[in-house]
């Protein structure tokens, strides 16, 4: 299905079922890429699209750090976008970050120690 501006959506459950060596779609920040012809060449190994096959493969793609170049050769294989109805279906929940006490605690103590271990030691 398109929209007005051209742009080519799919639904999350056709995407799913294109995990076959025939036909291996993969989902990277929202976008759909079909990596069948890219398997073989692939230079982590056809392994690591395989495993994603059907699926969301953004944190993995954004962890390894891929080059530009490598971004720039996703485009070629872009087939269009997942639906907006089914993003939130693949959005992982947000990591809770610790509250802000904790990160000026240990460095407080550590410091209130360096400096009583000063005096002690100078003391003589």
């Amino acid at each position: 299905m398109s929209d007005p501006s051209g742009v080519k959506y799919f639904r999350l459950s056709e995407i799913e079922e294109q995990k076959s060596i025939k036909s291996t779609w993969i989902i990277i920040n929202y976008k759909v890429y079909d990596v069948t012809k890219f398997l073989e060449e692939h230079p982590g190994g056809e392994e690591v699209l395989r495993e994603h096959a059907g699926g969301d493969a953004t944190e993995s793609f954004e962890d390894v750090g891929h080059s530009t170049d490598a971004r720039e050769m996703a485009g070629g294989l872009l087939m269009g976008e997942l639906h907006p109805d089914d993003r939130h279906k693949i959005e992982k929940p947000q990591v809770r970050q610790a509250p802000s006490w904790t990160n000026w605690v240990v460095p407080g103590l550590v410091a209130i120690l360096v400096t009583m271990l000063y005096r002690v030691l100078t003391s003589d």
